[in-house]
């Protein structure tokens, strides 16, 4: 019996009751953070990421087996045993385009499935938790100052970033909270482009 057997529910066990929107964002938190640690290191056991992340092994083998089937990790070549490494699914640049673009890809859909997961259910968290802080803006930046942005973002966020590998260092009432900024130059549109070439 392996670690997976373990960790899987039995056969034609009943669906898991709804969980609620903190399990969620964990959940999105467990499988990105599995992801950045297959991009660092490239193949790791559940075992292997439960140390590194502090997570159960059972977590983490149960969302390594998730990221399989929706074909994101698969099974590294390994010698047998109980052992069960994983990798990044190996992608062939020239069939699927980059393996880093492909990646982004993922993170970003992971990103908006929990938003819109949070929006489907922000009435069943618990009161304090039922506001969102999402603000968009637009600004006319050049390519320094758009870094310079970046850079004040992750310096506001890192007094935060260590509470990920200390949970002694969480407050009681912290909760995983998505941080999402995406900075990106708006293009024109493919119309107002060629009006702008016919003037």
């Amino acid at each position: 019996m392996t670690e997976d057997d373990l960790n899987s529910p039995p056969r034609n066990s009943p669906p898991r009751p709804a969980r609620d929107t903190g399990d969620d964002l964990r959940e999105h938190e467990v499988r990105t953070a599995l992801l950045e640690l297959l991009a660092e290191v490239g193949t790791v056991t559940a075992t292997e990421a439960a140390a590194r992340l502090g997570y159960s092994s059972g977590l983490c083998s149960f969302h390594l087996r998730q990221l399989a089937r929706h074909g994101h990790i698969e099974e590294a070549p390994h010698s047998g045993g109980r052992s069960r490494p994983w990798r990044l699914r190996q992608y062939d640049p020239c069939a699927d385009g980059h393996a880093e673009e492909q990646f982004g890809d993922l993170a970003r859909g992971l990103e908006d499935e929990s938003w819109q997961r949070w929006l489907a259910r922000r009435d069943q968290a618990p009161a304090e938790w039922r506001q969102d802080e999402a603000f968009s803006a637009v600004a006319y930046l050049t390519p320094e100052e758009m870094s310079r942005v970046a850079d004040a973002v992750r310096r506001a966020l890192a007094p935060y970033r260590d509470r990920e590998q200390r949970p002694l260092a969480r407050p009681d009432d912290a909760r995983p909270v998505a941080l999402i900024t995406r900075l990106f130059p708006l293009l024109p549109d493919a119309a107002d482009a060629a009006d702008e070439a016919g003037r």
